[in-house]
């Protein structure tokens, strides 16, 4: 038997050791072994009969459970093997909440405590009724915006025809006889923020550096509305839109993919952690990071945001009526569309990662930029050649040569970096004297 996460080793008995036995309960379970080093040698226990007689009576008294505690021997040596089986109920030790969590010992407190309380009840933080709301605090026109998206989506097409308010927040289990739960003030409600003080967003537009803020936003309201009222500022206020002309026509575009930014948003909005600090944007010269408090589900990675994967949202009350709403989609792949449309857009690959205790989302405004081009890597000449490229079509092997001073099998060797190491060129026409190269995306 090896030390893992539900086997702890322990030479001795120490009266502490009430709070793995604790941490135990409150998680999978466990064993404790008594009388075995951290190298796995059984040493032996000394008064094992009378530790058989006073650790289930300090399990029972102090933490209020009943745990096999049996007594073994091998070669000669006596040890004591605790089996904690897991409880359905939270156990406390002294007051305090311990839980196991990998190979560690963890104390719950403040959210994460909440949390788990919620997960014993077999409940989540957006399915708790909220007992100072009535019906009053539902703004209609939200609700007429989700059945108008619900019907169009064909989610929940009969829903078009349903004047009962009551009867609506019921069919998206947002009620709980009869009394308004959180996710319908989340959703629905006047102003979330009179019972949810940080459920709004906060936009910050910074210079060259973190503490350059030049001037910021905050945007309030129901979380149905919440997406398209952030997109609204985002672009009136903080983003410079590109100016085109097909024909005689004016067209401005988005400096960052619409769809890429509104789904980061509402991926934001439904998955944080609404007893912690609100979802913020910060905008920068070359780049857009959204973040929200939250973590990931223990068994999902980064990489398996890259993929299809499971859908467990933190609210999943919250996630069903935007996907009945028709403002998100199911069967994790949010993650997968911003991606893509990033990549459609001629930009990098948008960086997921842990940050300050929540979830940043990184979105690189242009892979081509000479900031980018340096961080990632690429030669002056490489540079060079990017930079002829923004202002002409293509380029040779030939004109690479001449624009940079080098051989020819310079150039053959930094063309075929730029198109395999770095992915930011293409080739075009027949191999040899005809081929050209472009940039990817152009």
């Amino acid at each position: 038997m090896l030390e893992s996460q539900n086997i702890e080793w322990k030479e001795s008995w120490r009266d502490e050791y009430l709070k793995w036995i604790c941490g135990f309960a409150n998680a999978k379970g466990g064993k404790i072994i008594i009388g075995k080093n951290d190298n796995g040698k059984i040493v032996g226990v000394a008064k094992a009969k009378r530790l058989m007689e006073d650790i289930p009576n300090k399990i029972q008294t102090q933490l209020g459970i009943i745990c096999d505690v049996d007594l073994k021997n091998e070669n000669g040596k006596d040890y004591i093997e605790i089996d904690v089986k897991p409880y359905d109920v939270l156990i406390s030790y002294q007051g305090k909440y311990h839980y196991r969590s990998g190979s560690t010992k963890q104390e719950l407190k403040g959210n994460a405590l909440n949390n788990f309380l919620l997960k014993k009840a077999g409940k989540t933080w957006d399915d708790v009724v909220e007992p100072r709301a009535k019906l009053d605090d539902i703004d209609i026109s939200a609700i007429k915006a989700f059945k108008k998206g619900a019907a169009t989506s064909k989610r929940l097409p009969f829903i078009a025809g349903e004047e009962n308010i009551e009867q609506i927040l019921d069919n998206l289990l947002l009620l709980e006889n009869g009394n308004l739960k959180r996710s319908a003030i989340l959703l629905f409600g006047k102003n979330p923020c009179r019972f949810f003080i940080n459920a709004f967003v906060k936009i910050g537009r910074f210079g060259q550096t973190d503490d350059d803020l030049r001037f910021q936003e905050v945007i309030e309201g129901n979380a149905f509305q919440l997406a398209d009222k952030t997109l609204e500022v985002l672009d009136r206020k903080f983003f410079v839109s590109p100016i085109s002309y097909k024909g005689l026509q004016r067209v401005e575009s988005w400096e960052y993919p619409y769809e890429a930014i509104r789904e980061v948003i509402l991926n934001a909005i439904v998955h944080r952690d609404y007893m912690g600090a609100p979802v913020q944007i910060s905008v920068y010269d070359d780049k857009l990071i959204v973040w929200n408090e939250g973590s990931l589900p223990k068994d999902l990675t980064f990489e398996d945001l890259k993929k299809k994967h499971s859908s467990r949202p933190h609210n999943p009350i919250l996630a069903s009526a935007f996907f009945k709403g028709g403002l998100i989609e199911a069967w994790g792949r949010g993650t997968i569309k911003i991606i893509n449309e990033c990549k459609k857009a001629g930009l990098p690959e948008p960086i997921i990662e842990y940050s300050s205790g929540g979830i940043s989302v990184t979105i690189l405004k242009n892979q081509f930029s000479e900031k980018n081009l340096i961080e990632i890597g690429l030669s002056v000449r490489q540079i060079k050649a990017v930079e002829y490229l923004k202002e002409n079509k293509s380029i040779t092997n030939k004109i690479y040569q001449e624009i940079c001073e080098v051989s020819k099998a310079t150039a053959t060797r930094d063309l075929t970096e730029l198109i395999e190491k770095f992915k930011l060129l293409e080739r075009s026409g027949e191999v040899g004297a005809g081929t050209s190269y472009k940039l990817i995306g152009s």
